[in-house]
């Protein structure tokens, strides 16, 4: 076992990268510490070529393991980590955007990366050791790959900004980024935002790259170190006399769809999605015809080129975008497609909006819920609960396909991550609206861009709803067309499938018109220059401004009123030290009120209680309840209680629930009463007024003092009983 250390100080911390000692059987492996937190990347590649598939077969998997942070799964019942959570996933789907543009996208052969969080310290993200582990382990395989590249993250805290920023600043700050590349270029660009203009978000990305210039040149050294040659084309399975005979039938096809790019494609009334399917599939059947007369092509050739239709399609597109500007639809490039907005559109939900742009269709729709609807959190690096979530649902229908219905992909949980995080900022304090909240984007439609449908779309159904958004939030994708140098290329606005080919972009950018909330960026080029970004957040701002103008003109504002089958919550404080008494031994009394009253109760430490129920009269019957239970009694305060308990020197009588006082025998009336059972008995009802609450805590309570004194009655000075009340009263009659 020969171990090897790299260390470099980075954005004010030790991070420091190890080979030699962990998972030797993969292609490579690394670990990368920084501060606490250690994260094992392993990189490997089969050898056979998976033949007939259209696209790289790149996996990329994030570990996330609870004993990383010293804890145990929260289930009673499965204690080991099961599925990927949503965090989980999504830092797989980061490091996946990153590394994915710099493989070549015509191999065929499965390749994995792992990454297994080992440690993690509470204040060192994972996912950017996790990125420089993923390209650490790359570079010094002997997988084809053009790294290293590198990944930092930007935040802005206390209004500066501050690179690799720890949770806590993550989350109190104005600004979450991460920037992956060079020193030079971008590759891809996640962010979380409140409201930050356009020159300032380029030039936090501008800071971020400057930082990765020395992380990539350690990279380099360390794959200068012990990085293994890489594989040939043989090696992979590739036979050097069929490269060549592709690469000749390719040409053959790419003059065929040439011929055709203007009768077929640019000349035909603007086509929907499901005519450019339809076109494609056209393509795909004059190739074969042509390759059906090419006896002497092995058949795998043959596979690869059909697999590759649509891939020579979206250059020519591509093509005639760079030369005459010219989109397949007929669009200008920095022109949006047409709009279709509503609100309003289901009966009985609490709000619902649908936003469609082309083909691309999406219906969100609200649920409001009591503060004990919000989701809890328990993950390797959270603790708590989450108020607002946004789930995005799409079905192959959504695409014009057929297929199996599973639970959620990669894919739905990535895009309905990006929308939520762009109406975070504008969603009111929970002080102001305590209910739990989620939004479901059905979506319907999909040709571009179904993420940012879903953030107008959100935007749009939470309005309706009634919930008090700060400002109406609208998103964007935005493409590229460009040539294999980056010589030349055109920013394209509202990006539809067709047009993301090679030299591409889907660049999503989501705001108000006084900033941007989120972004999520990735390309298929080797990195975008300074210029591409500067152009691309310049187009966006017009576009996103269109659209809220739009919107707009539909619901202007969020409704005054709830709707009528929302639940109403009212919110009672109480003193802290009553909330026991609200809860009951075992939780007897609360579950009593609930199950009596069918509202939802929900309590918090600071004494806030929330009271849910879309009935009025059993929410009042609850409030009431509550209020009783904790009412700080006083003296001086009338009741109308209940005698629970007879004793030879007084009654005690019940006037909340559970709060008893005592009615002294000499306080039951103004004539002398030798016993209470003389004139009482449990059950009955009776007016009561405090007296004194004494130093105990004790409730004092009085019925005489509520009727009338008879005339002639002398207070005789009688002697105190067990609980301070006279024992002895009575009449003088006659001056005796």
């Amino acid at each position: 076992m020969s171990i090897q250390r790299w260390s470099l100080e980075w954005a004010g911390r030790q991070l420091t990268v190890e080979t030699g000692k962990f998972s030797l059987q993969a292609h490579a492996s690394c670990t990368v510490r920084y501060g606490d937190t250690v994260i094992l990347a392993t990189a490997t590649m089969s050898s056979n070529v998976r033949a007939g598939l259209d696209f790289f077969p790149l996996m990329v998997n994030f570990e996330e393991k609870l004993y990383a942070a010293g804890k145990i799964k929260g289930s009673r019942f499965i204690k080991r980590e099961g599925r990927p959570t949503d965090d989980a996933i999504l830092s797989g789907r980061l490091v996946d955007r990153t590394i994915r543009p710099l493989f070549n996208q015509d191999m065929r052969n499965d390749v994995q990366v792992i990454l297994t969080a080992l440690s993690y310290d509470g204040e060192n993200d994972p996912q950017i050791p996790a990125l420089i582990a993923a390209s650490v382990a790359l570079s010094i395989s002997p997988i084809p790959w053009s790294g290293p590249i590198a990944g930092i993250r930007v935040g802005k805290v206390n209004g500066a900004w501050k690179l690799n920023p720890s949770f806590m600043e993550r989350e109190t700050g104005e600004a979450d980024m991460v920037v992956a590349g060079t020193d030079d270029t971008v590759i891809m660009v996640e962010a979380a935002c409140k409201e930050i203009s356009e020159e300032e978000i380029v030039k936090a990305m501008r800071m971020g790259a400057e930082a990765l210039g020395p992380m990539v040149a350690f990279m380099k050294k360390i794959q200068s170190d012990v990085g293994q040659p890489k594989f040939s084309p043989s090696d992979l399975g590739q036979q050097p006399h069929t490269q060549e005979t592709l690469r000749q039938a390719e040409q053959e096809v790419e003059a065929l769809v040439a011929s055709h790019v203007n009768d077929w494609m640019f000349d035909a009334p603007k086509p929907g999605r499901a005519e450019r399917v339809a076109m494609v599939e056209r393509f795909k059947k004059a190739t074969t015809e042509l390759l059906e007369t090419k006896a002497e092509l092995p058949d795998e050739v043959k596979k690869i080129i059909l697999g590759r239709v649509k891939l020579y399609v979206e250059k020519h597109i591509t093509q005639q975008i760079l030369t005459k500007n010219q989109r397949l639809d007929g669009r200008e490039l920095t022109d949006v497609r047409p709009l279709h907005i509503e609100v309003a559109l289901l009966p009985r939900t609490h709000g619902s909006g649908i936003f469609q742009r082309g083909d691309t269709q999406v219906l969100s729709v609200v649920t409001l819920g009591a503060p004990g609807d919000v989701q809890t959190l328990d993950t390797m690096e959270e603790e708590g609960t989450k108020r607002y979530m946004h789930h995005y649902s799409d079905t192959p229908a959504t695409y014009g396909e057929t297929g199996p219905l599973r639970g959620p992909g990669n894919r739905a949980i990535g895009h309905g991550a990006l929308a939520e995080r762009a109406l975070e900022p504008v969603l009111p304090p929970e002080a102001d609206f305590p209910y739990a909240m989620r939004v479901v984007s059905e979506v319907l439609g999909s040709n571009g861009s179904s993420s940012m449908a879903s953030t107008c779309g959100s935007t749009l159904a939470l309005m309706d709803a009634g919930v008090p958004i700060k400002k109406p939030v609208a998103g964007i994708a935005m493409g590229l067309a460009s040539d294999e140098k980056l010589k030349h290329w055109k920013v394209l606005t509202d990006l539809q499938d067709i047009e993301d080919g090679p030299g591409g972009m889907d660049f999503k950018i989501a705001g108000t018109r006084d900033g941007i909330t989120a972004i999520q960026m990735d390309t298929k080029t080797h990195g975008l220059t300074w210029d591409i970004v500067e152009q691309t957040f310049t187009q966006s701002r017009k576009a996103r401004i269109q659209i809220l103008d739009e919107m707009t003109t539909i619901i202007a504002a969020p409704r005054p009123e709830l709707s009528q089958y929302a639940p109403r919550i009212i919110t009672i404080v109480i003193n802290p030290d009553k909330i026991r008494d609200v809860i009951g031994p075992g939780g007897k009394m609360i579950n009593k009120i609930i199950a009596e009253t069918g509202v939802s109760i929900d309590i918090e430490d600071d004494g806030r209680v929330f009271v849910t129920s879309d009935d009025a009269t059993q929410m009042e019957k609850a409030v009431k309840w509550i209020e009783q239970l904790t009412h700080e009694v006083t003296s001086g305060e009338q009741y109308e209680g209940t005698v629970v308990r007879l004793e030879d020197f007084g009654a005690f009588v019940q006037i909340l629930p559970g709060q008893d006082g005592l009615v002294h025998v000499s306080e039951i009336a103004w004539a002398r009463t030798n016993r209470p059972s003389d004139v009482l008995k449990l059950g009955d009802k009776v007016k009561v007024v405090v007296k004194e609450i004494d130093n105990l805590g004790r409730i004092n309570l009085s019925m005489k003092q509520l009727l009338s004194k008879p005339e002639g009655f002398v207070d005789q000075g009688f002697d105190r009983g067990p609980r301070g009340g006279a024992q002895r009263g009575g009449f003088q009659r006659n001056g005796r």
